[in-house]
């Protein structure tokens, strides 16, 4: 390399240096400003049934039901995609009203 190539790169280098903790502290500046997502989880409860809600900023997750009168044991209910709509014809889907599901084995 010639006398002004390298000078040029050894400019550029020291410019790359002198930029990196600015860009890591902005990095890390909005890394910490995200904030973290809203947790809630809901109980309803009478006589004869406990519903166990958990919802993500918003959105229900999941939603366990547990019958308290009785030797059925307790089955969860998955909720639908919050931007589908309810179908049209039988077979395309259950739209936004959920599906039972039972678990069988637990780990």
């Amino acid at each position: 390399m010639n006398m002004p190539q390298t000078a040029a790169l050894r400019a550029a280098a020291l410019l790359l240096l002198a930029a990196a903790p600015a860009w890591a502290s902005a990095q890390s500046q909005t890394a910490k400003e995200v904030p973290e997502p809203k947790v809630q989880h809901l109980i309803q409860e009478d006589d004869q049934v406990r519903v166990e809600e958990l919802r993500v900023r918003g959105q229900t997750q999941q939603v366990t039901v547990t019958p308290k009168n009785s030797r059925l044991p307790a089955y969860e209910i998955q909720a639908g995609e919050g931007g589908r709509d309810v179908p049209l014809r039988s077979g395309e889907g259950r739209g936004t009203a959920g599906q039972r599901v039972w678990r069988l084995f637990n780990f």
